[in-house]
């Protein structure tokens, strides 16, 4: 009998895995944050460093559970340096996929300029931070990055799957096998995984709109919450 799976009980177990280790997260959250400005200076450069980030995260969400398993004792760098290269692949398509999309729709609209700012920003005007509030100032640094997320969100539902990363990863999958995989697992459990969309896309636009501070911590949550739901259905046994 297939499990039922619930989006509430991801959230809750994700909520509760990054008390496994707090300070690796304190300390991912705030790399990420840094990470993020780099969009300041090219969008397309930022967009692949978000996207990266966002799947090392899953890689150290596999870390700490080995560790909180005993059953790794590596340092956190060994991590990251197994999943930096499947992320910065993933980054720099997405980032092809963006690019794609914004010269079609620059080129229909005559505004070529634009595309070569795509990938150096050159005015720097709009970043005045005389008389601006915390939340304007941040939200100039980090809105790119709620967009970056949910756009990265539609093309692993339209050309991967949600799951193709922690295949792909932790167990040495191609990207068609895991895509099908991936498809048949969530055919059962649309509802759960379609929540969690929508809860992640909500927080998306929250941070876009009124707390972009938080983006970097949403990265962490969306991270945690794709290694709990891979977990959940491909190494627990129900």
């Amino acid at each position: 009998m297939i499990r039922k799976e619930k989006f509430g009980e991801w959230l809750q177990e994700s909520l509760l895995f990054v008390k496994l280790d707090p300070w690796i997260w304190c300390g991912y959250t705030v790399a990420v944050g840094l990470i993020l400005l780099i969009g300041t200076l090219s969008l397309a450069l930022g967009i692949v460093c978000a996207v990266a980030s966002l799947f090392v995260g899953v890689g150290v969400c596999k870390y700490i559970d080995m560790r909180h398993n005993k059953e790794t004792n590596q340092p956190l760098s060994w991590a990251i340096k197994k999943s930096l290269p499947l992320a910065l692949l993933a980054g720099i398509a997405i980032m092809a996929c963006w690019f794609a999309f914004m010269t079609f729709s620059n080129l229909l609209s005559g505004e070529y300029g634009k595309i070569l700012d795509f990938f150096l920003q050159l005015d720097f005007s709009d970043l005045h931070i005389k008389r601006r509030t915390v939340r304007e100032i941040s939200s100039q640094f980090y809105d790119y990055a709620s967009v970056a997320l949910m756009f990265t969100l539609l093309m692993l539902c339209t050309l991967a799957n949600w799951f193709s990363y922690p295949l792909m990863l932790f167990q040495d999958y191609g990207l068609s096998r895991a895509k099908d995989l991936g498809i048949s697992t969530l055919a059962t459990r649309k509802k759960a995984f379609y929540n969690m969309l929508g809860f992640i896309f909500f927080e998306a636009l929250m941070c876009g709109g009124l707390t972009p501070l938080l983006t970097p911590v949403l990265y962490m949550l969306t991270s945690t919450l794709m290694y709990v739901s891979y977990k959940h259905l491909f190494e627990i046994k129900a």
